[in-house]
């Protein structure tokens, strides 16, 4: 059994989450605190397996205490705020200070968030939480209940011809739980002169704009969120928005990104399966396709094609993974090439494209 602990100064949205994790049997609500004081005494009681947090609370406000937390105790902690949809940078700072995910709370209408995929999402990120492996930080300076889909709904499959020796290369990459910031590291050590990297990150839409930017901001690539229509060029960085596919096109010995909406896909939307799928029709063996740290097995089928039609294929190792649910599916469906630490990810990347390292 799964203990949470709930921290929100509303009375309502206290009792609105306990609501919503009662209904999972392998959950219980330790406790709740409409301040991080009160909650912190609490907690020290009998300190929870997850804590779902929100930001903007009196006496200390939640990125604060989340900090405190890494610090002193790291524990697996959701962001669960309002504010955090519509500051996306606020997300973008609790992500980068240790929290696992961040979902958004209604402002309104909460009934009808009782019986929305929402509910879904929130005991998705607790499951996905007990499974983090959370690191102590120094400040010096996935659902039950959502109706499955398959790839097919989104993109049949079809045999395609391999792209022109003229056409370039091209590297997908798939994440979810802990993605963010093994992203974000892993971008730093690749050169600029990379060739276009596409990425799957799952996050709600509204978070993953504030992602680009900041990874734009913090590496040499020029990162943006993708686009339909958009030519895919070397040096240059495509997230898919949230809640949208996006997928890679070719046109003779060009590519192009296509965002499409569809049904969720492995549970998600945007789908790493999608994407994936996508590049192994377009890019074919002129593609580099890796899976990096998540719950849940989105991104292994994708991967598996990519390989099939002769991709290179890595996979992030279980020592670095905040969740090895991701990597660990594709390695056993044999969609893997070679499993590296993500801190060896980057040399061996250059290494199998054959650019300078």
């Amino acid at each position: 059994m799964t203990s949470v602990f709930i921290i929100d100064d509303s009375a309502l949205m206290r009792q609105v989450m306990s609501e919503i994790i009662a209904h999972e049997r392998t959950l219980i609500v330790s406790g709740t605190a409409p301040d991080p004081i009160i909650a912190e005494r609490k907690m020290n009681l009998n300190w929870p397996d997850v804590i779902l947090l929100d930001v903007e609370m009196p006496k200390m406000n939640g990125i604060t205490f989340l900090k405190k937390i890494m610090q002193e105790r790291p524990t697996p902690v959701i962001i669960c705020s309002a504010l955090a949809q519509e500051k996306t940078t606020t997300a973008m700072e609790a992500l980068a200070c240790g929290a696992v995910d961040v979902i958004a709370k209604p402002t309104h209408g909460l009934g009808d968030f009782l019986h929305s995929d929402s509910v879904s999402q929130i005991i998705d990120a607790i499951k996905a939480a007990t499974k983090a492996k959370v690191r102590q930080l120094k400040y010096l300076e996935e659902g039950t209940f959502r109706e499955l889909h398959t790839t097919e709904e989104v993109l049949p499959a079809h045999k395609t011809a391999q792209p022109p020796d003229s056409a370039g290369k091209v590297i997908a990459i798939g994440a979810s739980t802990g993605g963010t910031e093994a992203i974000a590291r892993l971008l730093q050590q690749l050169p600029a002169h990379s060739p276009p990297i596409v990425i799957v990150q799952h996050m709600p839409g509204k978070f993953t704009a504030a992602f680009a930017q900041r990874l734009n901001d913090i590496t040499p690539h020029k990162v943006e969120e993708g686009q339909t229509a958009t030519r895919i060029r070397h040096g240059h960085v495509y997230i898919a928005p949230g809640g949208q596919h996006m997928l890679v096109k070719r046109q003779g010995s060009d590519y192009y990104l296509e965002i499409r909406d569809g049904p969720l896909v492995s549970r998600h939307k945007p789908s790493v399966d999608v994407l994936f799928r996508s590049v192994a029709q377009s890019v074919g063996n002129h593609a580099l396709g890796i899976i990096l740290t998540g719950m849940g097995n989105d991104g292994a089928s994708g991967l598996l094609e990519m390989k099939q039609k002769g991709a290179v294929t890595f996979a992030e190792s279980e020592s670095s993974c905040v969740v090895f649910g991701m990597p660990k599916e594709a390695i056993a469906r044999g969609a893997v090439d070679k499993i590296y630490a993500l801190s060896n990810l980057p040399y061996q990347i250059q290494k199998a494209l054959g650019l300078s390292v």
